[in-house]
């Protein structure tokens, strides 16, 4: 039984770029791998809270398509949790019910990643209680050209009668309900190029914490202040 707040509503998606890792770690005059290797134990933690909570949908930013320009070093470590994660979450996350997609780029991911997403996502496609997306190799710029050309193709080239539910179709989100609330960590105030067409009228909740200190009373946290905004779509307040 999910734990909603009476006193306002609760985000069906949740989208949060889970930043900090590294900042973690140094703090504690460790590696950033093993900052990372901690963040894996908030994104456990994370899924677990955002069904207690009443979310329905929860996507995770776990790296971008300028990620790419890190160490060599950290770059792979980064690729061998998404590993583990799914080597040792898949089947209990199948068990509950949990749908995983991975939005982004699929293009210059080796093939062993490339089956390693493809086995995810076919072992999962059928569940409904809970849909779990995570954001990799992904950038939002990158992900709108990417719909723009398969719009194209699809349409002939022809865009002339293209509307913006029509162009939903192509992006990499298309099965999914735009995100009400976008979480950041760390205490930066940007978005960093992360589901640009899709949270045009998300709420945006920055918070001090680093990732790997995620935790349920911080999503409740987050939620909270979501509940307590007047979400008007470009209308007027009424009463």
């Amino acid at each position: 039984m999910s734990e909603t707040d009476p006193s306002g509503p609760t985000p069906q998606h949740v989208a949060i770029i889970m930043d900090g890792n590294g900042r973690w770690a140094a703090s504690r005059d460790r590696p950033r791998a093993f900052g990372h290797r901690k963040g894996v134990e908030a994104v456990r933690e994370a899924v677990r809270a955002a069904g207690e909570l009443g979310v329905r949908h929860l996507t995770l930013f776990s790296f971008s398509t300028e990620n790419w320009s890190r160490p060599a070093a950290e770059v792979e470590a980064l690729f061998e949790l998404l590993r583990r994660f799914v080597a040792a979450d898949l089947d209990r996350l199948h068990a509950e019910g949990v749908r995983v997609r991975i939005l982004g780029r699929r293009e210059g991911l080796s093939e062993e990643l490339l089956k390693l997403i493809e086995t995810v996502e076919t072992r999962t496609e059928a569940n409904d209680a809970f849909s779990l997306n995570i954001a990799f190799n992904y950038g939002g710029r990158d992900e709108i050209v990417r719909a723009a050309r398969r719009a194209a193709v699809a349409l002939d080239g022809d865009l002339s009668a293209l509307t913006e539910a029509d162009f939903g179709q192509y992006l990499d989100t298309a099965a999914l309900p735009d995100p009400d609330l976008v979480i950041r960590t760390s205490g930066e105030y940007r978005i960093s190029n992360f589901l640009l067409w899709q949270a045009a009228y998300a709420e945006f909740v920055f918070m001090d914490i680093l990732w790997p200190d995620f935790d349920k009373a911080a999503f409740q946290r987050a939620i909270a202040e979501f509940a307590s905004r007047d979400r008007r779509y470009g209308g007027v307040r009424h009463g």
